[in-house]
């Protein structure tokens, strides 16, 4: 447990080992955030406006993790913002009119939003494989098979829903949307302290797993501070989000709901909403894929070389059809949160998407030429967008030029990029 004299030595960034890349995407999202709270006097970074950032970021963020994997192997996905739509259009027609019309299931039967869901998943996997199976088996490049997807899947999704708006939704699937589907403060407690928990439980064992394979570690002074500021985030957002009470009149409608037995003096706390635990999950399930499997390795592996990466008897080909079934399955997930926030399915859901998910992961330090990429870079460059797209809105920035700055904003963090991996290099 006792520092080394050299550990001790260290400058502070280097005893913390904390990436710096990553320390300069917090540094932006928490810039952005400073300045928009500043243009619209301190309305940015209130609990309501946090709460709805948040849930806003979720589908983007949700797809962006697997966009990372497509990137990583020198591919690109132009679909998934199509996809998204045409398995939301799926997942509606199960539940307002497939599932009844076949078998009687109407609107509030408990197996419903499970069906549907499924469905869903099934639809985004098959499509997603099929496209991995035409760049990955026929050899067409991948910004060809996804830009004819894209203009496919949006009109497949047309085309099932006669272009008309399906809703509304299920109650129960809507619950994974955002503002009706949340855990109240005291469940929100539950899962901050055991996320807390979790989180410092892992720091601990890394050491104690570097220590007993004769590693070096950081200094204790550096691990106590860094497990201070997970636990300090994680709680804070908490409390954040805690912070967002649900208005007078809503709990009016029914005090019950919320555990009074009269509106008067009844005071409730949304929490965290079920869509955020989604995206929590999927991240770290994307985070174990890519750090913890043999997938993992053989995705970074080919993304780094893959002419050595075939060579060494990894099937590219398998792999590239695994890679984009697993887009297609998160494109439904992420549809399943966006149309339940909206609570109907509509035509133009998930338009542009596909730009703003590959912007986040670029954002979050993918690299363009393959093999560099991480899942908390890619949802933490979906924050900045959000944030971005947000705060200008709140200032009354029109659209045209909100989309001029969000161009701008992905060109400079590619320029950034190379000359960061330059300096690198150079050393």
């Amino acid at each position: 447990m006792s520092d080394t004299p050299n550990a001790q030595k260290r400058p502070f960034l280097k005893s913390l080992e904390i990436d710096t890349r990553l320390l300069g995407m917090i540094g932006a999202f928490l810039l952005v955030c400073i300045v928009f709270n500043l243009l619209t006097d301190g309305r940015f970074l209130t609990p309501r406006n946090i709460f709805n950032l948040t849930i806003q970021t979720v589908s983007v963020a949700i797809m962006a993790t697997g966009m990372v994997f497509v990137i990583v192997t020198r591919h690109i996905d132009l679909s998934v913002g199509a996809l998204l739509a045409t398995c939301t259009a799926v997942m509606g027609m199960t539940q307002t009119a497939w599932l009844p019309e076949i078998f009687g299931m109407e609107l509030g039967h408990p197996l419903i939003p499970w069906i549907t869901i499924a469905v869903g998943l099934i639809t985004g996997a098959v499509i997603g494989g099929l496209q991995g199976w035409l760049i990955g088996y026929q050899a067409i490049p991948a910004f060809i098979v996804t830009l004819g997807g894209l203009l496919i899947w949006r009109n497949v999704g047309w085309h099932l829903t006669d272009g008309a708006t399906i809703g509304p939704l299920d109650q129960t699937f809507i619950l994974f949307g955002g503002i009706s589907g949340t855990m109240g403060a005291t469940w929100s407690w539950v899962i901050g302290i055991a996320a807390t928990a979790a989180s410092l439980l892992a720091l601990w064992s890394g050491r104690r797993n570097k220590q007993k394979h004769g590693f070096p570690v950081k200094p204790a002074w550096a691990e106590a501070l860094m497990m201070g500021l997970v636990a300090a985030a994680i709680l804070g957002f908490i409390a954040i989000l805690n912070a967002y009470t649900v208005p007078d009149r809503v709990i009016a409608r029914n005090p019950s709901l919320y555990g009074c037995e009269t509106a008067e003096g009844c005071v409730a706390a949304y929490g965290l909403p079920y869509s955020v635990l989604v995206l929590i999950a999927v991240a770290i399930i994307m985070t174990v894929i890519a750090l913890r499997t043999r997938l993992g390795r053989y995705i970074f592996a080919t993304g780094g070389n893959p002419d050595a990466a075939e060579l060494s008897g990894i099937n590219t080909r398998l792999l590239t059809v695994k890679i984009f079934a697993m887009v297609g399955v998160l494109s439904a997930i992420a549809g399943v949160v966006a149309s339940a926030r909206l609570g109907y399915h509509t035509n133009d859901i998930g338009t542009l998407d596909e730009l703003r998910v590959i912007a986040a992961a670029v954002i979050g330090g993918t690299a363009l030429s393959g093999g560099l990429g991480t899942i908390y870079g890619a949802i933490i460059g979906a924050l900045i967008m959000q944030s971005l797209q947000s705060g200008m809105a709140m200032v009354g920035v029109d659209a045209p030029y909100q989309n001029i700055v969000v161009g701008a904003v992905l060109v400079l963090a590619v320029w950034i990029d190379i000359q960061y991996r330059k300096r690198v290099g150079a050393k």
